[in-house]
């Protein structure tokens, strides 16, 4: 059993205020319940770093079942990762579980992707299966404090993207974590530490095994989200590029590469400045060297309003 970082409510700055109501709605009704319930990962690293979280993801003891008896108003979603939907109107939160970890023995089974991630646990062990420390943070309704079992605090300060334990096992379980760290440390400005940054420049062809969705979404995350510049840049230095797009790759040539390196900083900047493209002109810019240059700068596109 590990003894966790506990930050009373005093010495941190995540706040129910900071909380939309409907979240706050479902953790009371868990805590009425007597059931844990807390609000879990990104929303509290975000909070800590001074940002309002775009969502809030809640964990909780009860299971999927309980969950249903509890809120009449919810349904249960998902086959590799059981949630439970609690319906406001037209707004879904989403509950989990508290898990853990899917055991195996690597010595009988050489392929390590998690086909079924429902095996419940605690918050200690939920904490330990999360991809990385900074998010595995938990924000306890009970006493407000915040609750750190894998130094995601530390981390936070320091600004690193650590895999929560060996690396080259947990970025096999899960190949998109790798795209998960490249697009938290494009986003933040952090750097991947040295053993998860390791782990991923042996592991870019793992990315086969993971849903192609999944892969597609993280991907278009990092070309849309703040900072896409460094995270097109990661994409290539850890060889992602290569393994997903290698016919792509071939036609570009560096000097191509060079081309949609450019495209996406005059993105960054135009952004910066408070001017959007269109998501579809930015999925482009990767076609640029085969579809020839397209000038993003100046008034053509300084009015669009579909934001990144």
């Amino acid at each position: 059993m590990v003894e966790p970082l506990i930050i009373p409510r005093p010495k941190h700055n995540v706040s129910r205020d900071l909380i939309d109501p409907e979240i706050l709605k479902v953790l009371y009704r868990l805590k009425q319940h007597d059931h844990d319930a807390y609000v879990v990962g990104g929303a509290i690293r975000d909070i800590l770093r001074g940002e309002h979280p775009k969502d809030f993801d809640i964990a909780t003891d009860a299971t999927p079942s309980e969950l249903r008896k509890i809120f009449r108003n919810s349904r249960i979603v998902g086959r590799r990762f059981r949630l439970v939907h609690v319906v406001f109107g037209s707004t879904a939160v989403e509950v989990a579980t508290l898990r853990r970890a899917v055991e195996f023995d690597p010595d009988q089974d050489e392929d390590l992707y998690i086909e079924d991630d429902n095996a419940w646990g605690d918050v200690e062990s939920d904490a330990f299966r999360r991809d990385f420390t900074i998010n595995a943070l938990f924000y306890d309704i009970r006493d407000f404090a915040v609750i750190d079992y894998c130094g995601g605090v530390e981390d936070l300060k320091k600004g690193l993207i650590r895999s929560i334990g060996d690396p080259w096992t947990r970025l096999r379980e899960d190949p998109v974590r790798m795209l998960r760290a490249i697009k938290f440390a494009a986003r933040f400005g952090f750097t991947i530490e040295a053993d998860t940054d390791a782990a991923m420049r042996e592991l870019p062809d793992e990315i086969h095994n993971a849903s192609r969705f999944r892969v597609t979404e993280e991907i278009f995350r990092i070309l849309t989200q703040r900072n896409r510049d460094r995270g097109f840049a990661l994409l290539r230095e850890y060889g992602f590029l290569q393994a997903l797009y290698p016919e792509w790759l071939h036609d570009c040539g560096e000097d191509g590469l060079d081309q949609v390196q450019d495209f996406f900083e005059r993105v960054e900047e135009e952004a910066r400045e408070g001017r959007f493209l269109p998501v579809e002109l930015v999925a482009a810019g990767m076609f640029l060297p085969l579809l020839g240059t397209v000038d993003v700068a100046g008034d053509s596109y300084g009015n669009c309003s579909a934001a990144l």
